[in-house]
């Protein structure tokens, strides 16, 4: 920390003291809706109503009621240049914070981030980060909730060459978001190194933006790699909507359950389905109902009460055959 966030920090602790007016042992009373009049702008990511991103404004929502800030919403249809056009939109309304992916990385973010904090609206990240402008920022409020995107893609992909005995030479077929760059990149990139380091073939595909907004674009894709090497014996999709509609490009190749292990990302109605079925057979659970929750609760801490930002592991377990009865029930109304 530097001497000028230590000086933030400590002039934000006093601003809480005296804002809550405690003097000697006295406490102060629980408050509903402690963040009203606070305005915030939240960003749930894909499209409205898409998988994940309903989860994330799910989590928003409940904040919401729970808290009491007035928020506006932006879909952005998984669109980095969208995002980060509507970040600029959001900073224009001088809102008291801004939650939103970090997909544009660093590099385009990061003077959004300077502007924002200039004017005095808080800004933190979820599913994605921004590690320089945390680190930059974290005394004034810059969290990130969600998982370390690396190490979860490593642990994906290790978890599944396990249970599917993957051996040098083996194909393993890998869809993901490499050449977005930034931390979201380096999701696929952790499963990518994962397979290579075994020795294993690794057939890539960058996912497309049509299939990005609609995961049903890619089914011809699917198809066209699963029959030009018919012996892949693991598939990857690093995206929660490609992970939904596994059983659909299953179907769509012929392909049996069990026929291939299928390794994704985040939990759906539909891919607690797939598991149930038998086509899915491994997924991390991100829990994005909390990477809304908690960046606006980061939000309100910070404006409130001077917080620093929070900086939380969302993606702690897989979700297989064996545990996915006590998951489906609350992937079914979108919290999982």
């Amino acid at each position: 920390m530097t001497s000028r966030q230590a000086k933030l920090a400590l002039c934000a602790t006093v601003g809480f003291v005296a804002a809550l007016g405690v003097t000697g042992a006295s406490a102060a009373d629980p408050k509903a809706k402690w963040c009203e009049g606070v305005k915030i702008a939240a960003f749930p990511g894909g499209p409205q109503g898409g998988v994940f991103a309903n989860n994330v404004y799910n989590g928003f929502r409940q904040a919401e009621l729970d808290l009491g800030p007035t928020v506006t919403y932006y879909f952005s249809d998984w669109d980095p240049n969208k995002m980060l056009t509507q970040i600029k939109q959001a900073i224009a309304t001088k809102v008291d914070g801004i939650a939103t992916y970090g997909f544009g990385g660093d590099d385009a973010t990061d003077p959004l981030v300077d502007q924002a904090y200039k004017q005095g609206t808080i800004f933190t990240s979820l599913n994605t980060s921004l590690p320089k402008a945390q680190e930059k920022y974290s005394a004034n409020g810059f969290g990130y909730v969600g998982a370390p995107n690396y190490k979860a893609g490593f642990a994906l992909g290790s978890e599944a060459a396990k249970r599917a005995g993957l051996k040098s030479g083996d194909k393993v077929f890998v869809w993901g978001l490499k050449g977005q760059g930034g931390d979201r990149g380096q999701r696929t990139v952790g499963v990518v190194d994962a397979f290579e380091k075994i020795g294993a073939k690794v057939i890539y595909q960058e996912i497309d933006s049509a299939t990005n907004a609609d995961p049903n674009a890619g089914t011809a894709t699917f198809v066209g790699v699963m029959k030009k090497d018919q012996d892949i014996k693991i598939v990857v999709t690093d995206h929660g909507g490609l992970t939904s509609n596994v059983s659909v490009y299953a179907k769509a190749a012929s392909l049996k359950p069990g026929q291939v292990l299928f390794a994704g990302f985040d939990m759906s109605p539909n891919t607690a389905k797939a598991i149930e079925d038998g086509y899915q057979n491994l997924v991390i659970d991100q829990q994005p109902f909390l990477q809304g929750y908690i960046p606006m609760l980061n939000i309100c801490l910070t404006k409130k009460f001077g917080f620093s930002g929070l900086d939380i592991n969302t993606a702690g377990a897989f979700v297989d055959k064996s545990n996915v009865a006590a998951v489906a029930p609350l992937a079914a109304v979108e919290i999982r």
